[in-house]
């Protein structure tokens, strides 16, 4: 039973992570509609994972506050380790905190390392009890268990599909020695596609372009926008 109940948390964990992502991006951070994360579907494993691990963490026989400061360390450390196998690996970055104070490598920081408590405080004092519940109702009713069967397909083809088009990316990115911004390699490549009016891609944004000729324009973009913030400063000095 435990395994469908984890398999459940995961489920929802991706899709609320998913959407809670997008409108962060559409309304505080790139100020775009985005497809956020490395997948083509509406999900973040990251957030399926953290969610397994704060229901998990629960299980302990500890004082809440001690279980939201644990809680606390872990998903900072589930951020990093996320974050750095991804641009170490893969060359590949899915977020960058570069900008905000205190940041390590651009991976994680305290702004949004106090959000994760914040999350970890909510789900250990509002929404373990009514997620355990849901949980336990998923993993003994058989059309649930379809429906996560169902999910699971699509997830590890979409897995499939992004881990081969990431093989790509890596191997532009390499070529130009550099780390390549995921997202806002998708807002170039879509911002390409307005100028020569096709039609934007929200899913699959990759589908139909060059992946060596985005990069490189994505590389070119970035440069020159990094030269001219250097030349501003120095006009302002």
């Amino acid at each position: 039973m435990i395994f469908f109940e984890l398999t459940f948390l995961f489920m929802i964990g991706s899709l609320c992570g998913w959407v809670l992502e997008v409108f962060f991006r559409r309304f505080f951070s790139i100020k775009k509609w985005i497809n956020p994360g490395f997948l083509n579907g509406p999900y973040l494993p990251m957030y399926g994972v953290g969610t397994a691990i704060l229901y998990g963490f629960c299980q302990i026989p500890l004082p809440r506050w001690a279980l939201v400061l644990l809680l606390f360390v872990a998903l900072t450390l589930l951020e990093y380790l996320t974050g750095l196998i991804f641009i170490k690996g893969m060359k590949i970055k899915l977020w960058d905190y570069s900008k905000q104070w205190g940041n390590i490598q651009g991976i994680i920081c305290p702004l949004f390392s106090l959000l994760w408590g914040v999350v970890a405080a909510l789900f250990v004092y509002l929404l373990y009890e009514p997620l355990n519940v849901a949980a336990t109702y998923a993993a003994t009713h058989l059309w649930l268990i379809f429906a996560m069967g169902f999910f699971y397909g699509i997830f590890f083809i979409d897995l499939c599909l992004s881990f081969k088009v990431s093989l790509k990316i890596r191997q532009a990115a390499a070529q130009f020695k550099i780390a390549v911004h995921y997202e806002e390699l998708k807002a170039s490549i879509n911002e390409k596609r307005k100028q020569n009016k096709e039609k934007l891609k929200f899913f699959f944004p990759f589908l139909g372009t060059s992946l060596s000729d985005s990069v490189k324009e994505w590389s070119k973009k970035k440069k020159d926008d990094i030269k001219a913030f250097i030349e501003k400063r120095k006009d302002h000095e």
